[in-house]
C-alpha cells in the first residue's frame, strides 16, 4: 500500500471536483476550497469523516475493496482512475458488474482513419461495438454494431461467415476469451444468456469449453476465402482497450502482395 501516494491522490481528486458537478449546492464565501470538503466525500462514500481523514493523512488502515469502490463512486473516477486507486491501495481492481458494451469516441474515430485497414472492436462477450466499412466488406455486409456477436457467428452460424484458414483456431480464441469474461462478469445477464445459447446450440463449443483453452491476444495470419476478392492472406493484430476490456482487431495485408490491391478495391467499393 502506497500510503503517501494514496493520500495525495485522494486529496487531488477531491480538490478537482466542484460541488455543482455532483449535485451539491455551493455555499458561497464560506467555502475555503474550490473542491469538495472531506465531510462531503465521506458522506458520498458512506463512511465516517474520521476514517476518510486518516486516509488523506496517510494514517489509515488498508481500505477494503468495498471502501475503494465507494470512494471511486464518490470521487467520480473513470475506470482507469479507479484501477489506479486500487493499485495505490495495494489491491487489484475487480471488474465491473457487466461487460462494457459501448465504444469510446476516440476509438471509433480511429477506425475511420484507417481506410485500407479492416478494423473491428468487440467487447468481452464478442459483441461488435464498432467497425469500419472495410471490415464489413471483408466479413460480410450484415456485420452490424449492436446486433452482431462473433461467437454466435462462429458456433451457431448466425450471419455470413466466410471460410478462413484460421476458423478452428478462432474457435479456441473465442472460447478462451468467453471463459475469462465468465470469470470477470459472473452477474452479467447478457453474457450468461449467450453462454447458455452456445452450450445448447453447439457441440463443438461444448467440447472446446471443456478443454479450457488459453489464448493471449496478439498477431496471427489467416487466409480468407472472399467471394469477390478471392483468397486473401491477411494479418490480424489485436490492440487492447484495457479499461473497457475490449479488443481492436486490425486486418491488413503485407506490402507488395496481391491482397493489398484487393483491400484497396474493397475499401473503395465500401466507401
Amino acid at each position: 500500500m502506497a500510503r503517501q501516494e494514496l493520500a495525495h491522490y485522494l486529496r487531488d481528486r477531491r480538490a478537482s471536483l466542484r460541488p455543482h458537478e455532483i449535485g451539491l449546492a455551493a455555499t458561497g464565501t464560506d467555502r475555503r476550497t474550490p473542491g469538495l470538503r472531506r465531510e462531503e466525500v465521506a458522506e458520498l462514500a458512506h463512511m465516517s469523516v474520521d476514517y476518510y481523514t486518516r486516509l488523506e493523512q496517510a494514517r489509515g488502515p488498508r481500505p477494503s475493496a468495498r471502501i475503494l469502490d465507494a470512494l471511486a463512486r464518490a470521487l467520480r473516477l473513470t475506470p482507469a482512475e479507479r484501477s489506479h486507486l486500487f493499485r495505490l491501495a495495494g489491491s487489484s481492481a475487480p471488474p465491473g458488474i457487466s461487460a462494457v458494451r459501448r465504444v469510446r469516441p476516440h476509438v471509433a474515430r480511429m477506425l475511420e482513419r484507417l481506410p485500407e485497414t479492416g478494423a473491428i472492436v468487440t467487447d468481452a462477450a464478442y459483441d461488435v461495438v464498432a467497425c469500419n466499412p472495410l471490415a464489413r466488406a471483408l466479413l460480410g455486409a450484415d456485420l452490424e454494431v449492436g446486433t452482431t456477436n462473433l461467437a454466435r457467428r462462429r458456433f451457431l452460424g448466425q450471419g455470413r461467415m466466410y471460410e478462413s484458414s484460421s476458423a478452428e483456431e478462432f474457435g479456441h480464441i473465442v472460447v478462451a476469451r468467453l471463459r475469462r469474461a465468465a470469470d470477470r462478469y459472473p452477474h452479467d445477464p447478457q453474457l450468461a444468456a449467450l453462454l447458455a445459447e452456445l452450450h445448447a446450440g453447439s457441440e463443438e463449443f461444448r467440447q472446446i469449453w471443456e478443454a479450457r483453452p488459453v489464448h493471449a491476444p496478439g498477431h496471427r495470419t489467416k487466409t480468407l476465402d472472399h467471394p469477390e476478392a478471392g483468397a486473401l492472406r491477411l494479418n490480424c493484430d489485436v490492440l487492447l482497450v484495457p479499461e473497457d476490456d475490449q479488443e481492436v482487431v486490425l486486418m491488413t495485408a503485407d506490402p507488395g502482395t496481391p491482397a493489398v490491391a484487393a483491400l484497396r478495391r474493397l475499401a473503395t467499393q465500401a466507401t
